[in-house]
């Protein structure tokens, strides 16, 4: 039989790579013994083969450095054996100049392989396990080197001239068009355009190596890969000429030449297939990172002339799907996903094995529908995106696909979740609804829990590993917000308790940040095209320790710079979505009650996840940062950070940091008494909301309450309880269960202003037995403080009963209560004292006086007037009762001070103000 000839592979000899060999040789020479010369430590010699395990890791990238950039890393990490690193590795490459001289150079190279009988050798010889990192790299050198014809190794021979002759003569790089001094080198050499648009793409055709289809994640599944460059790609013509006369060979192709050649007139290389294709995918990890500060139309006028000259590169059309989407491009978007998948039929489509036995001749239709569901979902059509996604379920089982039905329920899952839909009997057809044949009527919340359990089920059973993480996590929010009840329920015996389990919550968030031990083993991490480890090599030159909010152009010490604390060789999918968990966590130590393990979880959120996720999550994570600021220190420390974190974010449409700014600036107004700033900045946030009945609940809820909470303010009570009332039915009608108690309070409040406390106190009851049952433990502290102040205002005999009370809550609300609540906590207690007839003031001041001290300074610091001044008033008639004439008239007077402020707000042009300028 004979012989089928291969096409050539896809790791062809640079002179990068033989740089890497040189490097390696010094690393392990063979028959040495401990610390090879030159290396004078263990740590030295450790810190080399730790750079060489991730230039290993990244030789199959698009691009390579040049010898110079070689060197300027090699810098950064050779310390005292610099200089001999450098000129060994230049001296080395120079006497490369014959055919001979390679065939010794690798002959060479094969000896520092340990054999079979390595187990034999002393234990302080240095041998290379050919099945480590660089052990294989060096066999695959080998093997690459052995396939060359002799005119492939004419042709490395001339490139490692080229590669030599840059180094001294000096030539500069190519400028990146950037300044972020966080570029990665390796981006700034690398030039796209540099094709040549003139040359026929039979050229392009036949040089193409194919390697096999590179499956990339779609969307659908919302993961985000780590990538930390800056890409502003310039559609000028900066068009490479080609010479036609070369011949184009395995080596010609090689990654080293993809950006420049040292000599326009000796001709630019054309790119591999494969390489375009890795950089097609990092660019879609970075438009999924980025979003909407992605370069539009820059990267759009690339893409059009990368699919002039290679129209058989189907990504294209989705990387156009992805900018127009994320640029919320409807049309763009739309016809950009159905040109790719009239193309590539689907072939190429999410993250799963060979299309099933029973699937379409056609293509695979589902995944198709998968993308567009997903789409609709972005853009805030949850209606459309619910009845595509349940055709895509239709067909998924038709053509007994469990990959892509599996992320289908996974999608539908996350839709129900976050979008609020009060039934969906309307929307989707019951016939193949994915619940339906239950043998009962589910609300959308049960439907919910049910798809969330079958998507795990299905998951695990494909050994989706990233899926299963990601709907634990979904699992875990759901369990947050919802108490669990039987689906079906036969006699008074099925009911159950009807509480929240915070013990399942942080269950199933250990079992989806579990996913990173999958990946402590470095053997078993895939690298796919390369690019796994370059940011590893980009962090060289970022230095370690940075605060959060430090600015970008701040000026550091070299001595920053570690070569110890890299990242790890872990995909940016996985990062992010452990990192997610981080924001959960955060997010439900907020709704428990706990500022310290909120703030500490977003600390951990924003200190070693900021690269690998997207920017909308890190805005979410700053934004948690400066609200506890706000809440505990103060507007001052806030609106500083608040400053720094709109310079980070401004070019993120719809940011949290907006939002954020807005609330901020709300109550900041209403402590002051600027009732008509407060209630433009709450018109401002709740116009940032969509229209689309269902889509951004919580913006819509969060504006609403402002809106409350302003007109009681301005003591207009009737228009702030119908607004209220309104709001209870909205959370009711989409089941926001926990938003409904923080109403509930605020209706009990509005009854207390007014001067009804009687008709206040069953809200007050009703907003604690919805705090018990979502364990909002902090939330239940403030009713407990309301309740106390409805049975005060009740008269003097209900002294005790509310002082009680507010002693029962006194651990939490002093131990996690803000600033604010604090401080209303203080008042109420001197007001309880004050008003029990069995108090003597002159017999125990300082049990009044304390807590209205400490209540008037932490209120200075939020300049809340209204309760600043409440606190000065109950001062002077304590001093007055004692006969201390001088407190008293201080203390009326700062009273004075107080309530003229908040009953004639005046625009200081203070600091906290002067951000209106900067408003968009």
């Amino acid at each position: 039989m004979a012989t089928v000839s291969k096409p050539p592979a896809s790791f062809a000899i640079t002179p990068h790579k033989l740089s890497i060999c040189i490097l390696v040789q010094v690393y392990a020479p063979p028959s040495q013994i401990s610390v090879p010369f030159p290396f004078s430590s263990v740590s030295q010699h450790n810190s080399l083969g730790i750079f060489l395990i991730s230039l290993t890791k990244a030789c199959d990238g698009i691009f390579e450095p040049t010898v110079d950039e070689l060197i300027d890393q090699l810098r950064e990490i050779g310390g005292l054996l610099n200089h001999w690193l450098s000129d060994h590795l230049t001296r080395r490459l120079s006497s490369l100049s014959s055919p001979d001289d390679l065939f010794n150079f690798f002959a060479d190279l094969r000896g520092i392989l340990g054999g079979s009988d390595s187990n034999v050798m002393d234990d302080d010889q240095i041998m290379l396990d050919p099945n480590s990192n660089i052990g294989i790299f060096i066999r695959r050198c080998l093997l690459a080197f052995n396939q060359m014809s002799f005119e492939g190794i004419c042709h490395l021979l001339t490139n490692i001239g080229s590669y030599c002759k840059e180094s001294l003569s000096g030539y500069p790089p190519y400028e990146y068009s950037s300044n972020d001094p966080n570029v990665p080198s390796e981006f700034e050499n690398m030039d796209m355009e540099n094709f040549n648009y003139e040359k026929d793409s039979e050229d392009f055709e036949e040089s193409s190596m194919e390697v096999g289809r590179i499956p990339y994640r779609g969307h659908a599944s919302k993961v985000f890969s780590e990538l930390d460059e800056d890409t502003n790609m310039s559609s000028s013509s900066r068009l490479g000429h080609i010479d036609r006369n070369a011949e184009v060979t395995s080596c010609a192709f090689s990654s080293s030449d993809i950006s420049r050649s040292s000599d326009s007139s000796n001709g630019t290389f054309l790119h591999t297939n494969w390489q375009v294709q890795g950089y097609l995918s990092e660019q879609a990890d970075a438009i999924e990172k980025r979003g909407s500060s992605f370069p539009h139309n820059a990267f759009e006028s690339m893409l059009k002339n990368l699919q002039q000259l290679a129209p058989e590169l189907h990504r294209v059309h989705y990387l156009n799907y992805l900018n127009s989407l994320h640029h919320d491009d409807y049309p763009s978007a739309l016809e950009n996903l159905h040109r790719y998948f009239d193309y590539s039929a689907g072939t190429e489509g999410i993250e799963s094995g060979p299309p099933a036995s029973g699937s379409s001749s056609f293509g695979r239709y589902e995944i198709a529908l998968l993308c567009l569901g997903m789409m609709h979902f972005h853009l805030g059509h949850p209606k459309q995106a619910l009845e595509v996604l349940t055709e895509a379920v239709r067909v998924s089982q038709q053509y007994s696909d469990d990959t892509c039905l599996a992320y289908t329920l996974a999608a539908i899952s996350n839709l129900l979740s976050e979008v609020g839909i009060s039934k969906t009997s309307g929307i989707i057809g019951s016939s193949y609804w994915p619940v339906a044949g239950m043998g009962t009527s589910l609300s959308v919340q049960q439907q919910l829990f049910v798809l969330l359990r079958r998507s795990l089920k299905r998951a695990e059973g494909l050994k989706l590993k990233r899926l299963v993480a990601s709907i634990h996590l979904e699992i875990a929010k759901y369990e947050i917000t919802h108490v669990q009840r039987p689906l079906l329920s036969f006699g008074p015996k099925a009911s159950m308790k009807l509480r929240t389990s915070p013990a399942n919550v942080y269950k199933e968030l250990w079992l989806s940040s579990r996913l990173i031990n999958e990946f402590g083993d470095e053997s078993s991490v895939m690298t796919v095209d390369g690019a796994f480890c370059a940011s590893w090599l980009n962090s060289l030159k970022k230095p370690t320790g940075s605060l959060i909010f430090t600015q970008e152009n701040e000026t550091r010490s070299n001595d920053a710079f570690q070569f110890s604390a890299q990242p790890s060789s872990i995909p940016g999918s996985v990062l992010q979505l452990l990192g997610s968990s981080y924001l959960v966590r955060a997010s439900s130590w907020e709704m428990y009650g706990s500022a310290p393990l909120a703030r500490m979880n977003a600390l951990v959120y924003s200190t070693c996840f900021a690269d690998s996720s997207s920017l909308s999550d890190a805005a979410l994570a700053y934004s948690k940062l400066i609200q506890h600021m706000a809440v505990y220190k103060g507007y001052k420390d806030a609106f500083a950070a608040l400053k720094i974190a709109e310079e980070k974010f401004m070019c993120v449409s719809k940011s949290r940091i907006l939002i954020l700014k807005l609330q901020l600036l709300h109550d900041c107004a209403l402590h002051r008494g600027h009732l008509k700033l407060a209630q433009q900045f709450c018109n401002e946030l709740g116009v940032l909301a969509s229209s689309v009945t269902g889509v951004d609940m919580e913006l819509k809820t969060e504006a609403s309450l402002r809106n409350a909470r302003t007109l009681l303010a301005a003591n207009q009570y009737t228009q702030a309880a119908a607004v209220a009332h309104s709001l209870f039915c909205t959370c009711y009608k989409f089941n926001m269960q926990v938003k409904n108690a923080t109403v509930l309070l605020l209706l009990a409040e509005i009854h207390k202003r007014s001067g009804n406390a009687v008709s206040g106190i069953p809200y007050a009851l009703a907003s604690l037995s919805f705090c018990q049952s979502f364990n909002l433990d902090l939330l239940k502290a403030s009713a407990t403080l309301i309740l106390a102040e409805l049975w005060l205002s009740l008269g003097s005999n209900h002294a005790k009963k509310a002082l009680a009370l507010l002693h029962s809550s006194f651990p939490m609300l002093l131990g996690h209560g803000g600033l604010e609540l604090r401080s209303r906590a203080f008042i109420t207690e001197a007001k309880c004292y004050l008003a029990d007839p069995t108090f003597s003031v002159s017999d125990n001041p300082e049990m009044v006086l304390e807590p209205l001290r400490q209540a008037s300074e932490e209120l200075q610091l939020l300049e809340c007037h209204e309760l600043a001044s409440e606190a000065f008033y109950l001062m002077a008639i304590v001093y007055d009762k004692m006969g201390q004439l001088d407190e008293r008239e201080e203390a009326a007077y700062s009273f004075k001070k107080h309530i003229t402020a908040y009953e004639n707000p005046q625009d200081t042009g203070d600091s906290f103000f002067n951000i209106l300028s900067s408003k968009s």
